[in-house]
């Protein structure tokens, strides 16, 4: 079965899909994204993911290309061409195509991509009972990240340098010290019986699985808090863990060369995994 992708208004053979050379999203990452988890042939957060899709577009200035019902269509029907189970939906919105130049084009209809995935939730709960390594890095990144942009480059790096050091994400720091997020996910550390995040601040992205997992630990009287950490907390946590879309709530069990507690995954872990799959909408 071939893999079917939208690419404005078409419903294609991934193999075949193409955008225009002189597409503001491929020249100058003027666009914006948004990556949907599917469980059980269900969208997971669908409404958190498109109110922040509408947030990033009405923070640069780019008009939706579709009316806002039609996501949910279009994003089922690629569940239901591709037969996705369990897997992920990659949407990118783009100013359009145009002659290249710096200022905004007049006239230019905005480009829509979606794609589609499968991916085992075997592979998560593997890699869930081992935990994840995580290198720290400087965060090089402009000062919107809370606007979901294509603009990926300084967190692509980031990622990279992480897998050269025999790691699968990294924590980026910033000019005071202080870890901002990682380079795909949400960053936290547990001291004691207290979870800690980084504030959403204009220096993270406000990540949905990160405001869902909140949402439980509220409902499960969980202490937490929204602080700014370093890596001198690091050091006396007892347990850490990112979450993302990708990875919803992954324990890391060793950051740079330094152990996370006794360097395995720790007795929160299946806490805050379970809760968090509580609170979580399904589409």
């Amino acid at each position: 079965m071939s893999a079917i992708s939208y690419v404005n208004g078409v419903y294609i053979d991934h193999q075949d899909a193409m955008v225009n050379i002189e597409d503001r999203g491929y020249q100058f990452a003027d666009g914006v994204y948004e990556v949907f988890a599917v469980i059980k042939k269900k969208i997971v957060d669908y409404d958190g993911h498109i109110n922040r899709l509408y947030r990033s577009l009405n923070e640069i200035s780019l008009k939706s290309p579709i009316v806002k019902d039609a996501y949910i269509f279009h994003i089922r029907n690629l569940i239901r061409k591709n037969n996705i189970k369990d897997g992920l939906i990659y949407l990118q919105i783009s100013r359009g195509v145009a002659q290249r130049d710096f200022k905004f084009p007049k006239n230019t209809k905005p480009s829509i991509v979606i794609t589609a995935k499968s991916i085992s939730m075997d592979d998560y709960y593997s890699k869930f009972t081992k935990g994840i390594k995580v290198k720290i890095t400087d965060d090089l990144r402009w000062k919107r990240v809370d606007i979901k942009t294509l603009n990926l480059l300084p967190p692509v790096l980031a990622k990279q340098k992480a897998v050269e050091n025999g790691c699968d994400e990294a924590w980026m720091i910033d000019s005071e010290g202080y870890i901002t997020e990682g380079s795909s996910s949400n960053a936290w550390i547990l001291i004691k019986d207290k979870l800690i995040t980084t504030p959403a601040t204009n220096s993270i992205l406000k990540g949905i699985t990160r405001t869902s997992l909140i949402n439980a630990l509220k409902k499960k009287k969980i202490k937490f808090i929204e602080k700014r950490f370093n890596k001198k907390d690091i050091k006396i946590a007892n347990e850490a863990f990112i979450t993302s879309a990708t990875q919803f709530v992954m324990p890391v069990v060793k950051v740079d060369n330094a152990k996370i507690g006794d360097g395995k995954v720790g007795k929160y872990a299946n806490i805050f995994k379970d809760a968090y799959m509580e609170a979580i909408q399904l589409k």
